[in-house]
């Protein structure tokens, strides 16, 4: 719902500030006081077309905004933006009109002229002579027509809905699947190669190559180890040349010994000497059977070579590591496994697929069945309405066209009309002129309002002279219905109809006046809220033309007329309330 919106420098407005609430505004005023002014602003600021011409003269920018409090869909919008919000439920766009190009704000963050237009469909109607806006697109109608249907068919819709998501997603999951096959029979020759070169190769330890490289450089020094450890055992244990560590140590121990006999001080170090030769006799021994082991058959190391020179290219050609040479045959070996199992898989999913395109055409014929019964039942409604709108020979059809199944279902749903007899019906969009389409939406807003199922959920809507050229009974049915659906929406209107002014919930007067600014006589707009007495005189000057002085006591059959006018509205405002 529009809280307040604040005008500067916008055409003949120098600043304007208004405040709403709910129920019905009107507002009259002479041709040419700036009425459809205000109404251009609140089209402006929520996206529609403004250029630097709109800039008052003498200024460099013109200044829109706007305040609203939003319901739960005007919230979602900005949480799917990452938009903030302002308190609970408040909502600022304002817009900056210069001589470059107008920028938009939501909530202090710039957006673009199409996320204003999105945010637009959520916060208001503007039906203004010669724009149709929302009513004339299809999307729209569509969703007039499932709201007027009931939960039943906005259950059917929200079914359709999902079935039609399962659908898409299980058909891009098969697609999928269909372009990784097509992509791995491609591979497969190349696959199969691969593996067979793998598998010959019998791969088993990751540390395999690791231990090759070890032995490969042991062998290929056996002949210096053999000879080295001959020349170590000789100087532990038995040398032709010079004695042996063990043989030194043998006659230390044997001269400690006796020592100890005869000072037992000595027995410490006795020990750790017969120690020592005992470890070096055994280390002897271990090192003459390592020099016996020690194989020397060429054979063996060129078996290690070859080993070698058939598992490096293999590093070059899968992995740096023997562990990924070896990960990689396991995972050709599953691919090549799992090309085995997918036709059987795609069979699946085909299947699967199927089950879902048949439930989602079930789904789509059933909202169907609810929508052209919704939509015999809408015209049974609209037609009565419209024709006590001064449109007694018009015809209304809603058609239901059949199309490939979308997340709204299969139909393709346009409003046709003619509102003269022997004209065929066309859809609304081409046909009706800014005050018919101003009065269809009353007639569907009124029908909304008198069914079970509530009105759709846009808070705001504005009509721009929806009464021009009708009778008085005529704009007494236009003023009931306006006020009806005031009672559930905000509703702004501008008339010349003193019928219509009488039944507002809040009246107010748009007036020129002329002032001096700096020697210059300047023209602005200015908006007032009616007072009962104001209202009496602005309905008596809408019925009579010029009101006579009343502090003269003239009498006034134009005063007397507005007062039965405000005691008629209030009548049935009572009865409504009863």
């Amino acid at each position: 719902m529009l809280r307040r919106l604040r005008i500067e420098n916008f055409a003949l407005i120098e600043r304007l500030e208004w405040e709403l609430g709910e129920g019905l505004h009107i507002l009259t005023g002479e041709t040419g006081a700036g009425k459809s002014i205000i109404l251009d602003a609140v089209d402006g600021v929520l996206g529609g077309k403004v250029t630097a011409k709109a800039i008052r003269t003498g200024c460099d920018r013109a200044l829109l905004e706007a305040d609203f409090s939003l319901d739960g869909a005007g919230r979602s919008w900005l949480a799917s933006h990452q938009l903030p919000l302002l308190g609970e439920d408040m909502l600022t766009v304002s817009r900056e009109v210069t001589a470059r190009s107008p920028r938009s704000r939501v909530n202090g963050v710039v957006v673009n002229r199409q996320q204003i237009l999105e945010l637009r469909d959520h916060l208001i109607v503007i039906t203004a002579q010669g724009q149709t806006f929302l009513l004339a697109e299809e999307w729209y109608q569509r969703q007039w027509l499932d709201e007027f249907g009931g939960p039943e068919l906005q259950q059917s819709v929200q079914q359709v809905k999902q079935l039609y998501e399962r659908y898409q997603r299980h058909l891009s999951q098969l697609e999928a699947e269909r372009q990784q096959d097509r992509s791995r029979l491609q591979q497969a020759d190349l696959w199969r190669y691969q593996l067979r070169e793998l598998t010959a190769a019998d791969l088993e330890l990751p540390t395999e190559l690791e231990d090759l490289e070890r032995d490969r450089h042991r062998l290929s020094h056996t002949v210096e180890l053999q000879r080295q450890s001959y020349e170590v055992y000789e100087l532990l244990y038995q040398g032709d040349r010079a004695p042996a560590c063990a043989e030194v140590l043998g006659k230390a121990e044997g001269i400690l010994e006796a020592m100890a006999e005869v000072d037992g001080r000595v027995q410490g170090i006795w020990d750790l000497v017969a120690s020592a030769n005992a470890q070096i006799t055994e280390a002897s021994r271990q090192l003459r059977i390592y020099g016996d082991q020690l194989d020397t058959d060429p054979d063996s190391l060129e078996q290690i070579l070859s080993r070698i020179a058939q598992l490096r290219p293999l590093l070059r050609k899968y992995g740096s590591t023997l562990a990924e040479v070896i990960a990689h045959r396991d995972r050709l070996t599953a691919e090549l496994d799992h090309l085995e199992d997918f036709d059987q898989h795609l069979a699946t999913l085909e299947a699967s697929l199927e089950r879902d395109r048949a439930a989602l055409t079930a789904a789509c014929a059933h909202l169907t069945q609810l929508r052209q019964r919704s939509a015999r039942a809408l015209e049974q409604s609209v037609v009565p309405i419209l024709k006590k709108l001064a449109m007694q020979r018009v015809q209304f059809a809603v058609t239901l066209s059949p199309i490939a199944p979308t997340p709204h279902g299969g139909d393709r749903i346009v409003f046709e009309f003619s509102p003269n007899p022997g004209e065929p019906l066309q859809s609304l969009a081409a046909t009706a002129s800014g005050g018919e389409m101003s009065r269809f939406l009353l007639a569907l807003q009124t029908c909304l309002s008198q069914s079970h199922h509530g009105g759709m959920a846009l808070p705001t809507l504005v009509f721009d002279e929806i009464d021009v050229g009708v009778s008085g009974k005529v704009a007494q049915t236009i003023a009931h219905q306006l006020w009806q659906i005031g009672r559930r929406h905000q509703v702004l209107c501008v008339t010349h109809q003193p019928i219509v002014a009488a039944i507002a919930d809040h009246h107010y007067q748009v007036s020129k006046h002329v002032h001096q600014t700096d020697g210059i006589e300047r023209t602005a707009v200015h908006l007032q809220q009616l007072s009962p007495e104001a209202r009496k005189d602005e309905l008596a000057q809408l019925a009579g033309g010029d009101l006579p002085s009343r502090a003269q006591g003239t009498s006034n059959s134009a005063i007397a007329f507005a007062e039965s006018l405000l005691h008629q509205a209030n009548t049935i405002k009572a009865a409504q309330h009863r």
